[in-house]
């Protein structure tokens, strides 16, 4: 592990100390795992969009096909039938 130094202003230090306490943690252990959720978070999003991206696309409508006017796309009644 490594030490590393950060500055906060006063309010985000009284959160932190706060948070940390409550679950009973040092604030060095709650900002690590703070960091490491993000970092996770971060990584799982990008996956999740590279899966989505590599995804065939999904035909809308049929070749030759016109798109739908905006009125039928919001025309909920005829949804409901």
């Amino acid at each position: 592990m490594k030490n590393v130094t950060i500055t906060l202003d006063e309010e985000t230090v009284a959160w932190t100390r706060t948070r940390a306490a409550a679950q009973g943690k040092s604030v060095s252990r709650f900002v690590g795992e703070l960091l490491q959720e993000r970092m996770r978070d971060s990584d799982s999003y990008e996956a999740a969009m590279k899966r989505f991206l590599s995804a065939p696309l999904i035909a809308f409508r049929e070749p030759g096909e016109k798109y739908l006017t905006r009125e039928e796309v919001h025309d909920r009644a005829r949804l409901r039938r």
